[in-house]
């Protein structure tokens, strides 16, 4: 029996995938999801790639995973794969062996360029509950006033105090008439910067400027990832690689080309 370490798998495909992290699953930490995915495309039979040495690893890359507790419908990965696959089959396969909560939602073969760089910003919807909009509305424009705004965040190396407001580029204040009269939902567009602003720092960036302190954690959603262009637009990071990037979007397909409401960085 060999005792020496193994050979690397050659990479004969590259599959970019988009997922959601739906529901009770927006508590599982970006390690948790790893070992779930890892699962899922053994499940799956997805002819997987691996490294080399004595402990190989799946070829698998991950692109500004979202923080535990915060769901999403735009997590984005690269599989790299040893044996060609049909992506819509493989999107299939993968969906149906991830667990209730994580949901599959597109798979494309990647087409060349780095994924990482097509993305960087975000759009988050934060839904807010037992709130009076207008003390919403306040405390927005004193964020969006401000020129810099320091929160303390506890990190691995201890407390550090990071601006909030200069990653902030759009954040508007919209009522939730569907649930109660005392709901509104923030959407707001930050871009990716180190280390990473998140919407509890915003949250925190709120209190500070305005005392604003909602009765409850909002439930945050990233809506979308992508290239922030000049117009306010987020663009598909998965576009370039798709077979026909110029057809007509369907309702369903909005996530892939998004406008925020309210472009303005002054917009409330």
């Amino acid at each position: 029996m060999s005792t020496g370490p193994g050979e690397a798998t050659p990479v004969v495909q590259r599959l970019r995938v988009r997922y959601a992290k739906r529901g009770r699953m927006r508590f599982t930490s970006h390690r948790d999801f790893q070992r779930v995915l890892e699962r899922a495309l053994r499940r799956a039979g997805l002819p997987v790639a691996y490294s080399g040495g004595f402990t190989p690893h799946p070829r698998i890359s991950y692109v500004g995973a979202a923080p535990t507790g915060a769901a999403s419908e735009a997590e984005y990965l690269e599989l790299g794969l040893a044996a060609r696959i049909d992506p819509r089959m493989a999107a299939r396969a993968l969906d149906a062996a991830l667990p209730e909560g994580f949901a599959v939602l597109d798979v494309v073969e990647a087409r060349g360029g780095d994924l990482a760089s097509r993305i960087d910003a975000s759009w988050w919807q934060l839904h807010l509950g037992g709130v009076d909009e207008a003390e919403v509305r306040s405390a927005v424009s004193a964020f969006l006033a401000a020129e810099a705004i320091p929160v303390e965040r506890l990190m691995k190396d201890g407390r550090r105090q990071i601006d909030v407001r200069p990653p902030v580029q759009q954040l508007t204040v919209t009522p939730d008439r569907r649930i109660h009269n005392d709901c509104v939902i923030l959407d707001l567009v930050v871009r990716h910067v180190t280390p990473t602003v998140r919407p509890d720092d915003v949250m925190a960036g709120l209190r500070q400027v305005a005392g604003f302190a909602p009765p409850m954690p909002p439930l945050a959603t990233r809506m979308a990832q992508g290239h922030l262009e000049e117009t306010g637009r987020l663009a598909d990071p998965l576009a370039p690689d798709r077979e026909h990037p110029e057809r007509e979007h369907s309702a369903d397909d909005r996530w892939r080309l998004t406008t925020v409401e309210g472009s303005s960085p002054s917009s409330v």
